[in-house]
């Protein structure tokens, strides 16, 4: 639910800051197509714009979608992997695990930094997988068929 309303407020602003681009665009190319005597009259009317106001309009959009950006794609992304890693290095002998296969098991040895054994099915099957592949640490067991796997 979260991650749907964050995309959608994205989605507004992102859409809100291309209107305001296009309206600036048509603005500026509205003042040309007037005929040549209403250019020159205007242009005398009229003071000039600065060099750091037009910079300041071309550029505002962009950093607003930088920003927008890094606040609702980069920065959960970011939370997220650092709560795979915190996860993984937390994983100890005994742990009920799920692979991103699918498996369910139980870590008997870790060998090394990179691969944990587990032991999968009722027969306790010695499999090693590599310590990325594991996805959650499970809380409680797996049932299957009226059969506790744990």
């Amino acid at each position: 639910m979260k991650s749907t309303f964050s995309r959608m407020i994205a989605f507004v602003l992102c859409l809100v800051l291309s209107l305001s681009v296009a309206v600036f665009a048509l603005a500026e190319s509205a003042a040309p197509a007037a005929g040549a005597a209403d250019a020159a009259a205007a242009t005398a009317e009229q003071q000039p714009v600065s060099t750091v106001a037009a910079l300041i309009g071309t550029f505002l959009p962009m950093v607003l979608i930088v920003v927008v950006f890094y606040f609702f794609l980069i920065r959960p992304q970011r939370k997220k992997d650092k709560k795979v890693k915190e996860m993984l290095a937390a994983l100890k002998v005994g742990d009920r695990v799920c692979t991103i296969g699918g498996m369910y098991g139980t870590i008997t040895n870790i060998r090394d930094e990179n691969t944990v054994t587990l032991a999968l099915g009722p027969q306790e099957v010695p499999v090693v997988f590599a310590r990325w592949a594991i996805r959650s640490v499970e809380d409680i067991s797996v049932e299957n068929e009226s059969e506790v796997l744990a």
